[in-house]
């Protein structure tokens, strides 16, 4: 019996790595994405397959689709995207998911909700556990997203409790790897854009923020090992590689790696930029049995190739 899947924003970047996932395990995959951020690049290769199709749809609208599994990754990620248009991100983290949560409620299937580290803000505890409730600026020129992503998980808490939809809630941080946007404005995809530009690399502040960087195979399987579970678990879980690196120490790193002759150049950090960032992967290790398997330098490695390879074509 083929298995359903909807992937919303199954064009982007994560959900493009996910759609070939389920693809190859025997999923019939129908991707939602309006393209606002994602591109049908990424899925060209799927375009064929008889068990893929592609519905051009913002699921701020409602949408009707037979499925056993649904996948919510659908709103802009980087804050260069996601600032462009604050009112858009806001209706696609809240309305969107409601929309998929009422969805997940009539097919009585399961989804999973795919929220992000940004939730706990610029944070003052570290690392971050599910159990922390984040420092976050309702107002500031980010919360459409932190306080987005939060409302998105509240409900979707809301709808497990009250309609017993079960629903499973991912906090993805920092992710990377090949089908990166180059012009998203994330500091993998920037620094290695302009590493091999051989333009200068931008450091916002002076570098010494921290990240925790995920390959995305890596991360694929975190979904697929939470979506696997038979039974729910209590509340959200963390998803992320809980090395951490400062942000001066990624730009030498993709410079090691292009070869390149790139200069550091340094401007102002961004209002409501965090200062430290790691995931507390202590859940996802015992309950999915799950810890990351790439190492950093490893993963550049194969983002830089694929950049690489992009550039050429």
């Amino acid at each position: 019996m083929v298995r359903h899947a909807i992937i919303a924003g199954g064009a982007g970047f994560l959900g493009s790595h996910l759609v070939a996932r389920l693809l190859s395990e025997g999923y019939h995959v129908v991707c939602v994405d309006d393209l606002s951020t994602g591109s049908e690049e990424n899925i060209f290769e799927h375009l064929e397959n008889p068990n893929f199709e592609f519905v051009e749809h913002d699921i701020a609208t409602p949408i009707s689709v037979e499925c056993d599994k649904i996948y919510n990754l659908a709103c802009p990620a980087s804050p260069k995207q996601y600032m462009t248009n604050p009112i858009k991100t806001f209706k696609t983290s809240i309305f969107g998911t409601i929309n998929l949560l009422d969805l997940a409620h009539q097919q009585k299937c399961k989804m999973l909700q795919v929220s992000t580290s940004e939730v706990y803000g610029d944070p003052t505890v570290h690392p971050q556990p599910e159990t922390y409730l984040g420092n976050v600026n309702t107002t500031g020129p980010r919360a459409c997203y932190d306080e987005g992503k939060r409302a998105a998980e509240a409900v979707c808490f809301d709808y497990q409790r009250q309609l017993g939809v079960d629903v499973r809630v991912v906090r993805v941080f920092n992710t990377y790897g090949p089908k990166m946007d180059p012009d998203d404005g994330r500091v993998v995809s920037n620094f290695i854009t302009q590493a091999f530009k051989g333009e200068d690399i931008t450091v916002y502040g002076d570098g010494s923020q921290t990240r925790s960087f995920c390959y995305v195979d890596d991360l694929i399987e975190g979904f697929c090992r939470t979506m696997a579970r038979e039974t729910q678990f209590a509340g959200p879980i963390n998803l992320g590689n809980p090395e951490e690196y400062s942000v001066k120490d990624l730009a030498h790193k993709v410079l090691s790696i292009v070869h390149s002759s790139s200069q550091l150049v340094y401007k102002q950090l961004p209002q409501d930029d965090p200062k430290r960032r790691r995931p507390d992967i202590t859940k996802a290790q015992d309950i999915l049995d799950w810890s990351p398997k790439v190492s950093v330098d490893d993963g550049l490695a194969r983002t830089v190739d694929w950049f690489r390879d992009t550039r050429k074509n």
